[in-house]
């Protein structure tokens, strides 16, 4: 039983311990930092991977799957801006948790949100040599694109937050250039070159008469998992100035202008592609790329360029959303060591020269290199299953922390933004839990089994919280 604890009794409560490491981590991030690691973690050049499929999908109507994503995700993005601002902790989801409904909950709401954060590295990973295999060799082994791949991502982790959030923001701005010359390229073949419907004004790719719902929906499913990001930021709390008000509005930014670019590009290759058939649905990145250069450029040698381009800036883009992910996963096994719940000596170290938690940074890079033993659709279910545990609990966060432990329902407001809002978070995410494939479910539930005997075990049969966890809730550090 999760709820109860001896532990909690004033004789079970010993002396404050001592952390693992005097280092902190250092509060130097600002706005736009946030937003340029949240977008990269996001990847906006994910539509092109996306487009083939979800248009497939939703009959053509791309642009309105991605309103109602966005809609969608915006309660749940609202809901970690909450919790940020009650608890600015590096830990996300598994501190709220653990605050507002009980310790042990959280640890199994940290121990399932791993499963997102610690395997999501080895996605980009997987997604990087997909695309150098198409630039370089098939026949090479894919051992020669993993390692290099993880050595740079650790490296850059490594050697700091800033330097995470350097690299990131000028790979998030050559993402955007190529985007908008794609665009451009777009607008030409509409208005002077006669592709697709002709035009840069019209509703259709938001609606016409035939569009089924149902299917619109199933394809929002889909891209809900192009938002993954947002709330990574929330785990870099503690190394942002003035965290309780730069960390919810990051994360809102960050989900506001990624929704909108993913719109805005949607609407113009909607009309574009239309009545186009993909030859592969499911990877349409290459296809897409091609497919405007080939109609608006001068020769097939500039159209294989440009797509040569996009794909080497791709392969950038998810080193980019690893390199995010590296660096939210360590802050979250950071403090879960912090707290006693995983071996403090291990977990709980800070290096003193870059103020980074060092040993957890070069445990996921270990984890990155097992990326040559699995393959993509598999790794995406690991993620799957533990981004829509986080943003599930988060949202209950709320409405327990909020509208209930703090009574803040006497108002309209309260009643929308504590109940409400949060509550439609959840809904979503439960329906987003009815279109997980069957395997993802499994592997997550075996995933939290695990994660519970390991807890039964530190707990003494869950009859007492780890020490730390008690001495840092009974002598908290100073606000940060």
């Amino acid at each position: 039983m999760l709820l109860k604890s001896k532990a909690l009794s004033p004789n079970a409560i010993s002396t404050p311990t001592t952390l693992s490491s005097p280092a902190r981590l250092q509060k130097t991030l600002v706005l736009w930092q946030l937003i340029m690691i949240g977008l990269a973690y996001m990847q906006p050049m994910t539509v092109f991977d996306t487009f083939g499929i979800v248009s497939m999908q939703t009959g053509a109507h791309v642009p309105t799957a991605y309103i109602i994503t966005l809609i969608a995700m915006m309660f749940t993005a609202l809901s970690y801006g909450k919790m940020v601002r009650y608890y600015p902790s590096a830990g996300s989801a598994y501190t709220y948790a653990q605050k507002s409904l009980n310790p042990n909950l959280g640890f199994v709401i940290g121990w399932c949100t791993m499963l997102d954060y610690l395997f999501n590295p080895m996605i980009n990973i997987l997604l990087a040599t997909i695309y150098l295999k198409t630039l370089i060799s098939d026949d090479i082994s894919i051992w020669y694109y993993v390692i290099p791949l993880t050595i740079a991502m650790t490296y850059v982790n490594y050697r700091g937050v800033e330097l995470v959030a350097n690299v990131n923001t000028l790979i998030v701005f050559c993402q955007l250039l190529l985007m908008g010359i794609f665009i451009a390229l777009v607008i030409k073949g509409l208005m002077f070159d006669g592709v697709g419907h002709g035009t840069i004004a019209s509703t259709k790719p938001f609606f016409t008469p035939d569009m089924q719902i149902g299917a619109v929906a199933a394809g929002s499913a889909i891209l809900c998992f192009s938002f993954l990001g947002f709330d990574g930021l929330s785990s870099l709390s503690e190394e942002t100035k003035n965290a309780a008000k730069t960390v919810p509005r990051a994360i809102f930014l960050t989900t506001f202008i990624g929704g909108l670019i993913f719109i805005g590009m949607t609407y113009f290759m909607q009309l574009y592609f239309q009545g186009y058939v993909f030859a592969n649905p499911e990877e349409s990145q290459p296809e897409v790329l091609l497919y405007v250069g080939e109609r608006s450029l001068t020769s097939f040698v500039a159209a294989t360029f440009f797509q040569s381009v996009g794909l080497w800036l791709a392969v950038l883009a998810v080193c980019a959303s690893g390199i995010a992910a590296h660096t939210g996963v360590s802050r979250m096994m950071y403090v879960m060591g912090r707290d006693g719940v995983l071996p403090p000596k291990v977990f709980g170290y800070i290096n003193p020269k870059y103020k980074t938690p060092s040993i957890n940074i070069v445990i996921v890079g270990i984890v990155c290199l097992t990326a040559g033993f699995f393959d993509l659709n598999f790794a995406l279910h690991l993620v799957n299953f533990g981004a829509l545990t986080a943003f599930f609990f988060v949202n209950l966060c709320v409405v327990v922390q909020y509208y209930i432990r703090d009574s803040q329902r006497y108002t309209f407001g309260h009643n929308i933004h504590y109940l409400l809002f949060p509550m439609l978070g959840m809904a979503f995410i439960i329906y987003l839990w009815f279109n997980l494939e069957y395997t993802a479910l499994v592997i997550g539930l075996v995933w939290g089994m695990i994660g519970l005997v390991y807890l039964a075990f530190i707990t003494k049969g869950f009859t007492q919280y780890p020490k730390e966890f008690i001495n840092r809730n009974r002598n908290p550090e100073p606000e940060i």
